[in-house]
């Protein structure tokens, strides 16, 4: 009986693939996709285990394994990159994934990003008393839509990563259930998150509908041998994933989200967000203006370059009016969404690897400032007034060096890699043209560089420097610090003035420390005499986290004072940029 039913299955099969066609599979080369697959698989096989085990998975156990999954990324990664150099860039999986010297760079950031996040939030988890592997796996879930969004060369493939990255950051930003916050700035971050991957994917479909294609070579090939007499559909679907880009990186006005979000969610997902979702975002940017519309340069170059004015306008005025450390940093990131912008504006190679550049140093400084926020902000991860870093070098001096290098590092100080990333894109921009700009943003980091110092100073020059425990330092009551208190109108001017004769020097100092507090505070006048709040305690700081502070100083330091091979590397990354 099967002898008989073989053939007549055998010709039913060979005719429907001669009527119907048979379905041709793409040849796939699995290392330009292994670091994703690593980071997700290595996700999947995490919670797979987790869900295994009768108790809530320790944190050591899924910080350790985080760290060999990031570990093993990165050494494909640099595997990758020797490929590279060796062969040159390619394209695979029908041109839908792209393996060249700047997807490999973004693979590499989003990898040591990745373990740095996983050593800082350790000690959180520890801290809240959270157990089980849920952040790890969302965290590097995340990663992995970033790593897609860098090696893609399609714009189905960036939609794809785009919401990998974007709904595991939802998720890990209502983390901290206990927190109304947190679910709080989960809500309009999935709100405003969905309306922009709903104009994205818009834009993706006019431009379909413009040039018969997602793929970006195949968009590149159509623009550059076609003359479009009506361009108003291409230049809508444009103008719509720019928006969703903007979205993003948070580059105003799209940013509406920025500060919320960064001050509800948990300090480690904050600081994993500004590093990782910025890098997905530019690299997809970089790569879709760059390789796609370089035809169209004049149409979108007008849009980014307004967008990087508000942004670093908006970025640093707004920033020295916060008084939450978290939305202080969430303004300054999107002031360095500003200075990033002004590479992608260049649009040559320089400015692409001036780009590159920013977003390898921005990640090192951003995780370490928010590793030190972490430790600050003590159980519930809800104390991050500035008043809280009064006097920190009296009770932590070597966090309080740490954080204040990283904010140094920010305004873009000497000696720092945050110095040559702003010289980086300031050159490119101006090599290209755009003088106006590169003045624009000299003079937004100088404003910036206050609410940095403002910061820094605080730790250094509030109460608690030097003092006794229990003391109150600089903030010690005097007759002079009495009478520098109420100092206003001339009456007060000249009260101060007739006991600045009689005082002691320890008493003008102490009265200075006054002044500066309530400057840099920005104390107002209250009509009766509030209760005197208890000075911050030490609090301690993990091993781990400890080793991912100073791993990014080091980093900061060592590549500001010697700052040649990572501009090489930028630029390497940069001319391997388009496929051949």
């Amino acid at each position: 009986m099967i002898a008989l039913v073989a053939p007549v299955l055998a010709a039913a099969g060979q005719h429907a693939s001669t009527s119907s066609g048979t379905i041709s599979v793409p040849p796939i080369r699995w290392l330009a996709i292994l670091p994703p697959i690593i980071m997700i698989g290595g996700a999947v096989l995490l919670l797979g285990v987790a869900s295994l085990v009768r108790r809530p998975l320790r944190v050591a156990v899924s910080t350790v394994a985080t760290v060999v999954i990031s570990g093993g990324a990165l050494g494909v990664a640099l595997w990758q990159w020797a490929d590279v150099q060796d062969h040159g860039p390619h394209t695979y999986i029908a041109q839908a994934v792209v393996m060249d010297g700047f997807s490999v760079f973004v693979i590499i950031l989003v990898s040591i990003a990745m373990l740095l996040s996983a050593l800082v939030a350790d000690g959180y988890l520890r801290r809240e008393g959270v157990q089980g592997a849920e952040f790890h796996v969302l965290a590097m879930v995340s990663a992995s839509g970033a790593m897609l969004m860098a090696i893609a060369n399609d714009l189905i493939i960036v939609f794809l990563g785009l919401e990998i990255l974007s709904i595991a950051l939802y998720v890990l930003t209502a983390f901290n259930y206990r927190r109304a916050a947190s679910g709080e700035a989960a809500l309009k971050y999935f709100i405003l998150g969905g309306f922009s991957s709903a104009i994205f994917v818009y834009g993706i479909a006019l431009t379909y509908g413009a040039t018969g294609s997602t793929n970006l070579t195949q968009i590149a090939d159509f623009l550059s041998k076609n003359v479009v007499l009506s361009n108003g559909l291409l230049l809508a679907g444009l103008a719509l994933m720019l928006v969703g880009f903007a979205f993003k990186v948070a580059a105003v006005p799209f940013h509406m989200w920025t500060p919320d979000v960064y001050q509800g969610a948990p300090t480690p997902v904050t600081g994993f967000m500004s590093a990782v979702a910025k890098a997905g975002a530019f690299a997809a940017m970089l790569r879709v203006l760059f390789s796609s519309f370089g035809v169209v340069t004049t149409d979108w170059r007008p849009v980014v370059y307004g967008l990087a004015v508000l942004s670093l306008v908006l970025g640093a005025f707004v920033a020295l009016r916060q008084r939450d450390v978290k939305r202080m940093l969430a303004y300054s990131s999107i002031n360095h969404a500003g200075f990033i912008l002004l590479g992608v504006v260049a649009g040559t190679a320089r400015g692409a690897s001036a780009s590159l550049y920013y977003l390898f140093a921005y990640m090192f400084m951003t995780i370490g400032s928010f590793a030190v926020v972490t430790v600050l902000g003590g159980a519930g991860d809800g104390d991050h007034d500035i008043s809280r870093y009064r006097g920190l070098a009296g009770r932590q001096p070597v966090l309080a060096l740490a954080f204040a290098v990283l904010l140094l590092a920010q305004a873009g100080a000497p000696f720092t890699t945050g110095l040559w990333a702003k010289v980086q894109v300031v050159f490119a921009a101006v090599v290209a043209g755009y003088v106006p700009l590169g003045v624009i943003a000299m003079v937004t980091a100088v404003i910036a560089a206050y609410f940095y110092l403002r910061v820094a100073v605080l730790m250094y020059a509030g109460g608690g420097l030097g003092e006794a425990e229990g003391g109150s330092g600089g903030s010690a009551s005097s007759p002079l610090a009495s009478a520098a208190g109420p100092a206003t109108g001339a009456g007060g001017e000249l009260a101060l003035d007739a006991a600045l004769e009689r005082a002691a020097p320890q008493e003008v100092s102490a009265a200075v420390t006054t002044l500066n507090e309530q400057i840099l505070l920005e104390d107002e006048p209250e009509e009766e005499e509030p209760e005197a709040a208890p000075s911050p305690e030490r609090v301690p700081v993990p091993v781990l986290s400890g080793v991912a502070i100073w791993t990014c100083i080091a980093v900061t330091v060592l590549f500001g004072v010697w700052p040649q091979p990572l501009i090489d590397f930028a630029n390497h990354a940069t001319l391997l940029f388009l496929p051949h």
